[in-house]
């Protein structure tokens, strides 16, 4: 008898690690963005027309006198719009135009100042080492996302598979060589504009169902103008993160102190100002939803690289309200202009 309680205890042991760890932190459905599953089709209804097909008018925006048709800026002809070539370096051609057939220009999704949206990362001003190692995870299947309907991490896994490591290199020294700059602007607030699911982002709902709800235990990031980001993905135009009021200082508890063991200090790894230290990237300032997501996938063991395993500790207590404030916190930081280069 007490032979099978033994064994009993020790075939339960891992099963209630999984579910501490499981039940740190849901997951952040605010983070991810996922849209609804569109309704079935209608049988005899006129097939839909993407409107970014049909539309051949030419686009403009503030500050260049560049145009571009909707097909030109999301890439459909050539590579995708570049509508301020003075902004940043010559791109390489796998940052440019990127490579038939499963290849896409980084510049598409990325900007081609490495900005990126919420939906993405911010690749501007990383360590070249670490965008490095980033891309070869996702090559080596130990870079995943923790919601499997999060489309473009599986685009990602397969564009890295198609690069060549001289591809990967130049990307990551390109996008090294751009300086970080404000990107995000952090408010507290109590109240949300309504919003639905567009290429992996929150836009506000327009005309019918506008208006507010509570912002609850969330991020929410929208852009400043969504017609400038979804339309023509504007380069210059950036995103508001809406936060729980309070959630900025209560963030800051937990980055800087770890919150009485609950976390470590991220400043340790990530430098005092958290603009990054060496190969360990900078987080200052950038994307909330982005970076609740990494703090997910590496509690779920979906991220599993090199840099991910001192990262363990750092997450493994973490709740869904302490991924709120850390990243409220965070991406309201300061950022100086960093360009990373080791």
């Amino acid at each position: 008898m007490r032979r099978f309680v033994v064994l009993v205890v020790l075939v339960a042991l891992p099963l209630a690690a999984t579910v501490v760890v499981r039940a740190a932190a849901d997951i952040p459905a605010w983070a991810y963005a996922i849209a609804p599953p569109p309704p079935p089709p209608v049988p005899g209804a006129p097939p839909v027309v993407n409107p970014a097909v049909a539309d051949t008018s030419l686009k403009s925006i503030p500050g260049t006198t560049k145009q571009f048709t909707r097909a030109q800026i999301g890439g459909r002809e050539g590579g995708p719009a570049d509508w301020f070539p003075e902004d940043h370096p010559v791109m390489p051609d796998i940052v440019a135009r990127g490579k038939a057939p499963d290849v896409r220009a980084c510049s598409l999704c990325h900007y081609p100042n490495g900005k990126g949206r919420p939906e993405n990362a911010g690749a501007s001003g990383l360590p070249v080492s670490y965008t490095i190692q980033q891309l070869n995870d996702f090559r080596n299947g130990l870079r995943k996302s923790a919601e499997p309907r999060k489309a473009n991490t599986n685009i990602m896994i397969q564009i890295a598979k198609g690069m060549t490591p001289e591809e990967i290199r130049q990307s990551a020294e390109y996008l090294g060589s751009i300086k970080w700059t404000p990107w995000i602007r952090v408010v507290e607030t109590n109240t949300v504009p309504k919003v639905r699911s567009n290429g992996g982002i929150w836009v506000p709902i327009e005309g019918a169902g506008a208006g507010k709800e509570p912002i609850g235990v969330r991020v929410i990031e929208i852009p400043e103008n969504a017609e400038r980001t979804e339309i023509m993905r504007d380069p210059h135009s950036g995103f508001i993160a809406y936060v729980p009021v309070g959630s900025v200082k209560k963030g800051e508890a937990l980055v800087k102190t770890g919150g009485n063991g609950k976390t470590i200090e991220c400043g340790s790894c990530h430098g005092p100002d958290l603009l990054g230290l060496g190969p360990v990237p900078g987080i200052a300032g950038r994307s909330a939803s982005y970076m609740a997501r990494q703090l997910y996938d590496m509690q779920m063991g979906t991220r599993n690289g090199e840099w991910t395993q001192l990262m363990k500790p750092v997450v493994a207590k973490l709740t869904s309200e302490d991924l709120v404030n850390i990243t409220a916190y965070v991406a309201s930081r300061p950022v100086s202009g960093t360009t990373a280069t080791k």
